[in-house]
């Protein structure tokens, strides 16, 4: 039977294809009112993070804090499909049928987090430290930002690039928080409160400051 069809490997095509979904989706979350990583990050159990974005514990084992959560879904997803079409591959080789879908996944899953860890550690040494959005999304309210793609409506989110207390950048999706207003690129605006996995925002009264 073919291996990409073979109900022994369904999970590593399930995998896969919730590898290309999440690529797409958050492709068009970017110019809407949301994304996936947005998602992800809101589900985050809350932590504490030292001056560095470091996460003690699994987590940080994992690298969270450090690279987008995004990145780490799609590296496990990644390493466990692979892995499990080569244990497959070798189980046909070697006994003639593939394996039963649960004992290959054993090792797919080991290797999905062994992915996470190797790969997550290069990752987090290419980028850029002040990118990261290890501390808590809530305390960008009532800091200043300019917006840098896209134009910002209700219903529709436009990139806004804001610093923390720490001076690192950000970048989120903020709508205005007043109907009809809209916000074009290079407009300055004000944070003033999280509305589910997009910042609601006005113009900034003291752009001045910004």
């Amino acid at each position: 039977m073919n291996l990409f069809i073979a109900p022994e490997t369904l999970p590593f095509g399930v995998a896969l294809g919730v590898l290309v979904g999440l690529t797409v989706i958050e492709g068009t979350g970017a110019f809407l009112t949301g994304s996936p990583s947005s998602w992800l990050e809101d589900l985050l159990p809350h932590t504490d993070a030292d001056a560095d974005g470091n996460i003690d514990g699994p987590l940080g084992w994992l690298h969270v804090g450090k690279v987008p959560l995004l990145v780490l879904v799609i590296l496990f997803l990644l390493g466990f499909a692979l892995c499990g079409y080569i244990v497959q591959m070798f189980a046909r080789g070697l006994w003639g049928g593939f394996a039963p879908a649960w004992l290959a996944s054993i090792p797919a899953f080991l290797m999905g987090l062994t992915t996470v860890r190797g790969l997550g550690a290069l990752i987090a040494h290419i980028v850029p430290k002040d990118e990261t959005s290890a501390v808590s999304e809530q305390t960008l309210i009532g800091r200043a930002g300019v917006v840098t793609t896209g134009t910002a409506r209700v219903g529709m989110a436009a990139q806004v690039r804001v610093r923390d207390a720490l001076g690192r950048a950000h970048y989120v999706m903020v709508q205005p928080d007043i109907d009809g207003e809209e916000f074009g690129e290079g407009t300055a605006v004000l944070l003033v409160r999280k509305d589910g996995a997009v910042f609601r925002g006005i113009r900034n009264p003291h752009p001045g400051l910004l």
